[in-house]
């Protein structure tokens, strides 16, 4: 054997060693990318649902005709006021949306990590 190909053959081991150690590193970072964003995504859903308005004011406001209508029949005069559309403040709105795009890129992290340990 000459120089050049036992130069090689040992390139082609270091560099395999190389390799193998530098995929284990990547792959347990996306591990650990994955879990850090998915409880981050569970988190920051739960703030978003907590920000939303309450459905029960307006289910109760519907039963509550129902019944009107149901006990007087059709001598019901005037609806239960229903609330409208509800109102924000412009701070209220910077919150949700910083908080939609907060989840936005947490969901885009844990898919780039998913996509990259399936790569």
């Amino acid at each position: 054997k000459d120089l050049a190909s036992e130069f090689w053959i040992a390139y082609k081991k270091i560099s395999g060693e190389y390799d193998n150690n530098m995929l284990e590193r990547c792959n347990s970072n996306m591990d650990i990318l994955m879990l850090l964003a998915s409880l981050f995504s569970t988190i920051n859903t739960t703030f978003i649902i907590a920000m939303q308005p309450n459905p029960t004011d307006t289910t109760n406001n519907l039963l509550v005709q129902f019944m009107q209508h149901s006990w007087n029949g059709s001598s019901v005069t005037l609806p239960v006021a229903l609330s409208g559309a509800v109102t924000y403040s412009s701070s209220k709105i910077w919150m949700q949306m910083l908080a939609y795009e907060s989840l936005m890129f947490s969901l885009l992290a844990t898919f780039s990590a998913v996509s990259g340990k399936q790569w």
